[in-house]
């Protein structure tokens, strides 16, 4: 056609034509200007192609000083048959790999950013996984960090325990026997709750008694649930706690072993390492506490499968009654032991981290604890809950939101909880909000907003109030950070321009301690950081304080009593899940808490 006398014409052919050239171009050598050494093999290829399909490689060679040379890298921990379905891939918009190999195009598209051929890669495994192969599946995608893949495998592992429990991969896990004494009257308690217990425990006996989770894994543990719900150590009973055997869980219970000596022995990061088993599974990155799946396979016998300590293992939990025939094997708790001990020291270890890693996610303070919802990672939005216990330094689960959310607004009215608009991850913008109800736990939906709104304020500032007044602070124009800072007056209705910041930022967090604005990360348009500034309304100065342990960008920050907390965010590189607190007294932030060990 010739419309208003220009010539026009499609040629449909042409790109797939131009693209088989390329690709054979490739393969021939002509033309390239990259070569790629993958463990010995070398692959040439061609810098503007690959530098389109990888942000890793398109890094690289943008950082190149003369970009007319020969560009060459190395990789010396990828498969090259993967790098090469890449390769084809990158020339052809076609992804075709043996199933053997799926994996390790995986881990080269993870190395080469290629988020695209991950997911990919990731749905074919998941169409592909059975009670077989599952346990390798959710190594595998803890290696990796893909949180996607992660839930998905450990909502099948939840749904087939039991048939998994038969397998060859189950069997060679690492395990946790344990033997739950029970006085009369006295019964477990749901799945939930009692492997929050058993974790609790586990957690003093490594960083409280000493114990290594290998140790602990050695013999059965004998246990006492106390009539108060505790779960104790069977070393604080009167005498030795006798050991007996079961016939309905197949275990075999072995003799516990001699109390510790009044001793403790030092604690050192070797305890939370790997097991040295040859086929101890790929761990999990340490200090994280999960509970993947549990069933309840017969009346007081439990089995689950854990992450503990980042150790990917399987926990066997026999609850009994104190024999009736003999009164004086009884196990009776020790008053002075369980409630008159005093703490020898304060020691500090690190703060226990959220389930989720989370950006972009909504922080509040609510009966003296701290919840964190929703938020995205690299792969979904989520609307999870988790709730955190300054005191016990545990995280737990809320209900969860009726829909996943990011960069939205949350905050707490009249001992309730409630969000507001942000992102589902496929919409932009959402106008729905819902109230979170503590007695019921459980969320309701509120009248919808009247416009959509994601970062409410302007684009990623942060928002809070102080005194009677409205602060928008920092934020984005035209991708451009700020340091401005305004301040809204709702009995004049007006905005005032304030003093502004020392920091350029965008998507900071804020907390209000003291009669003071805290902010802190973000990002200054360059990369995420971690400085942190106080603002003063009675002098209208903002003061460089100390910075986080972490850089976190769209993190959450609040205050809870007299500390302000970071949670979550995302460093630059990986999106966090961890902890930190600010010390008011000592300008400085910690990732550790401090317990009394006895």
């Amino acid at each position: 056609m010739i419309p208003n006398g220009y010539l026009m014409f499609e040629d449909e052919n042409f790109i797939e034509s131009s693209v088989a050239k390329l690709n054979a171009l490739r393969k021939s050598g002509q033309f390239c200007d990259v070569r790629l050494q993958v463990c010995g093999h070398e692959m040439l290829a061609h810098r503007a192609v690959l530098a389109c399909c990888s942000p890793y490689l398109f890094e690289i060679f943008n950082s190149d000083s003369d970009p007319h040379r020969v560009s060459h890298v190395k990789f010396d921990d990828l498969n090259p048959e993967a790098v090469e379905v890449l390769l084809n891939y990158a020339y052809t918009a076609q992804l075709k790999a043996d199933k053997e190999l799926v994996k390790d195009v995986y881990s080269a598209a993870k190395k080469l950013k290629m988020d695209r051929v991950k997911q990919v890669c990731g749905d074919y495994l998941l169409s592909r996984m059975d009670v077989t192969s599952c346990i390798s599946y959710r190594n595998f995608a803890s290696c990796m960090g893909d949180s996607r893949l992660l839930n998905k495998v450990d909502a099948y592992i939840q749904e087939h325990l039991l048939q998994i429990s038969e397998e060859e991969e189950f069997l060679k896990l690492p395990r946790l026997k344990l033997e739950v004494m029970l006085e009369d009257n006295v019964c477990l308690p749901s799945n939930g709750k009692l492997y929050t217990k058993v974790i609790n425990w586990v957690q003093r006996s490594i960083w409280e008694n000493g114990d290594s989770l290998e140790e602990l894994m050695e013999e059965v543990q004998t246990l006492y649930y106390s009539a108060d719900h505790k779960l104790l150590d069977g070393n604080l009973l009167d005498g030795q706690a006798e050991v007996f055997g079961s016939d309905d869980d197949h275990i075999q219970f072995v003799q516990k072993k001699p109390p510790r000596e009044n001793g403790h022995k030092p604690i050192s990061s070797s305890s939370t390492g790997c097991l040295p088993s040859p086929n101890a599974p790929v761990q999990s990155p340490k200090h994280e506490w999960k509970i993947i799946a549990s069933e309840k396979t017969s009346n007081n016998t439990y089995l689950c499968l854990a992450v503990l300590d980042g150790v990917f293992c399987v926990i066997f939990l026999h609850g009994r009654n104190s024999p009736q025939s003999s009164p004086t094997s009884t196990p009776k708790l020790t008053k002075s032991l369980s409630f008159e001990m005093q703490p020898d020291e304060l020691i500090e270890k690190p703060m226990s981290p959220m389930h989720y890693a989370r950006s972009g996610l909504g922080t509040a303070e609510m009966n003296g604890k701290l919840i964190a919802a929703g938020g995205y990672n690299r792969e979904e939005c989520l609307r999870t809950v988790e709730c955190y216990d300054p005191h016990t330094d545990h995280w737990s689960f809320l209900a969860p939101m009726r829909t996943p959310r990011a960069r939205f607004q949350m905050a707490v009215l009249m001992g309730q909880l409630y969000v507001v608009g942000g992102s589902n991850g496929h919409s932009d913008d959402l106008s729905c909000g819902e109230m979170y109800d503590p007695n019921i736990d459980d969320w309701i939906p509120v009248p919808e907003l009247r416009t959509n709104r994601c970062n409410a304020g302007r684009h990623q500032s942060a928002v809070c109030e102080l005194g009677g007044y409205l602060y928008i602070i920092g934020g984005a124009e035209s991708w451009n950070c700020l340091n401005t800072v305004e301040r809204y007056n709702p009995e004049n209705n007006t905005w005032t321009l304030i003093a502004p910041m020392n920091v350029a930022r965008r998507g900071a967090g804020v907390a209000v301690l003291d009669g003071k604005l805290f902010v802190g990360g973000g990002f200054d348009g360059s990369h995420a950081i971690s400085c942190v500034e106080m603002y003063d309304p009675t002098r209208n100065e903002w003061k460089m304080m100390g910075n986080m342990t972490s850089a976190r960008s769209n993190a959450g920050i609040a205050a809870v009593g007299n500390t302000i907390y970071a949670v979550g965010g995302f460093d630059g590189n990986e999106f966090l899940n961890t902890v930190e607190v600010y010390n008011l007294e000592s300008n400085e932030w910690s990732p550790y808490t401090k317990i009394f060990q006895f």
